[in-house]
């Protein structure tokens, strides 16, 4: 069942090839066939520019492989430009204590915090609009004060951004993994 479960993802994923349009934030993707032995993944002036050898088939794994490392490689880029300072200006904002932030290329959940009170982030957040990005920050930084999702919890987290259980909603529309 998962083999076949796995199968069905892959054959889901997008295929990038030089007529994709992929964007960050900041970055779009740019691939391009040369005369070349290997594979080139450089981020530059706004481009996330892939060079591949013109005889690999552009959908090959490998290639598929480097596109998505370049895409992750400027989302990691752009989070640590924007995610410390909104993180910092919550906490300070509504006054909650956290010990260490990091920024992750986790693809199994959008952010979490541990009982020493260290926040997680997920690099893939900055796929999402601004105001579900902070609301996966304020998320966790109330986790600072609840260690868990009790009623208290939820009602911090909804005090703070206003509607938390339609926030929540909302945001699981989005998947972490890059299709």
């Amino acid at each position: 069942k998962h083999l076949a479960r796995m199968k069905e993802l892959e054959a889901m994923q997008t295929k990038f090839d030089e007529n994709s349009s992929y964007s960050t934030r900041h970055h779009k993707l740019h691939l391009r066939k040369a005369q070349r032995s290997g594979i080139s993944v450089r981020l530059s002036k706004g481009k996330i520019n892939v060079v591949y050898p013109q005889i690999l088939n552009p959908h090959s794994k490998i290639l598929q492989t480097a596109v998505r490392k370049g895409i992750e490689r400027a989302l990691r880029l752009e989070a640590k430009q924007y995610l410390p300072d909104k993180v910092k200006e919550f906490a300070e904002k509504h006054e909650f204590k956290y010990n260490k932030l990091t920024l992750k290329n986790i693809k199994s959940r959008w952010g979490s915090c541990s009982r020493k009170n260290n926040i997680n982030l997920s690099i893939h957040l900055m796929r999402l609009p601004d105001h579900l990005i902070d609301y996966v920050i304020l998320h966790e930084l109330v986790h600072t004060v609840h260690h868990n999702h009790s009623a208290k919890f939820w009602k911090m987290l909804n005090n703070i951004t206003g509607g938390s259980k339609v926030l929540d909603k909302e945001f699981k529309k989005y998947r972490i993994s890059i299709y």
